[in-house]
């Protein structure tokens, strides 16, 4: 294993003698989030695991919790198109969220809607791709700067992705009537600074926290309603695959079998949301009207 690990290092360009990222600059930042999203080998397979609850939240009641759930994306990372700097990268992943039975941490298959009284089917996240592009310019035209945060031997980044858009679900008039994609995801990535400086590693250990604020599940069927969901979750970068759940494992083996790798670094199909995997099973059980 060791000598295979060095042999991958020489090949693909990885020095264990290269300095440490420097979290002031643009390039330290982005080999820095590299080291902690994925590897610096390229396509060099990683997974994250993270488990939690999700709550509803609807005016003048108490909030409940509703599921519990556990997650898992598998990804890898190569060099970003046409760029001639190696500090920027592509991330190519997929990912699978479960929802379970708030106390036995069962998969549920069908779910009892305790405001309309009807019994729905479960729909599983499955997203996939997920993928995204990390330059040293961001998306406003300025030098991309990481929130990153050092305090003696610990590091941390937390980053807000506020959602709103036109519903994928929905028809063409919503800037009219209301109905946009409205949701914010939430995330914070630990570690130990000594880690994330050892290039002697191709990839850096971290903890990662998710958070969501989101409408209620369109599998749901809860229409207008007034309320919404939260996800509250914890989870770290696996050493391996098979470090997954039992739970996690059994349902990619029964249901999701290409989760075990992710897309290939050439990959360009637009990223897929619940909402959107939604609308595909919608979509096929409802062949549309001639």
């Amino acid at each position: 294993m060791y000598r295979y690990l060095i042999a991958a290092l020489l090949l693909t360009g990885f020095s264990a003698l290269a300095a440490a990222p420097d979290l002031s600059t643009p390039e330290g930042q982005l080999l820095a989030l590299r080291r902690i999203q994925c590897s610096e080998i390229d396509g060099k397979p990683l997974t994250f695991y993270w488990k939690g609850v999700t709550y509803s939240r609807v005016p003048g009641e108490p909030d409940r919790q509703l599921f519990k759930v556990e997650g898992m994306n598998v990804r890898h990372c190569g060099p970003l198109s046409g760029s001639t700097n190696k500090a920027e990268f592509r991330l190519v992943s997929r990912e699978i969220l479960l929802f379970e039975d708030p106390v036995t941490g069962e998969v549920l298959r069908t779910w009892a809607n305790p405001w309309t009284g009807k019994t729905l089917d479960v729909v599983q996240v499955a997203n996939d791709p997920v993928n995204g592009n990390y330059g040293l310019v961001g998306r406003d035209g300025k030098p991309v700067n990481l929130p990153f945060e050092v305090q003696g031997n610990q590091w941390w980044l937390t980053t807000a992705v506020p959602l709103f858009y036109t519903n994928p679900l929905g028809g063409n008039y919503q800037r009219y009537v209301g109905g946009m994609y409205h949701v914010t995801e939430l995330f914070n990535f630990f570690g130990a600074t000594d880690d994330l400086a050892n290039r002697e590693n191709d990839s850096a250990d971290a903890a990662v926290g998710w958070q969501r604020l989101s409408p209620w599940l369109p599998w749901m069927e809860m229409g207008d309603r007034a309320g919404m969901l939260y996800f509250h979750t914890a989870g770290r970068k696996l050493a391996t695959w098979d470090d997954l759940s039992p739970t996690m494992k059994a349902e990619i083996e029964r249901s999701y079998p290409i989760y075990r790798n992710p897309p290939p670094l050439d990959d360009q199909r637009p990223n897929e949301t619940s909402w959107t995997y939604f609308r595909k099973i919608v979509d096929a059980r409802t062949p549309p009207v001639p």
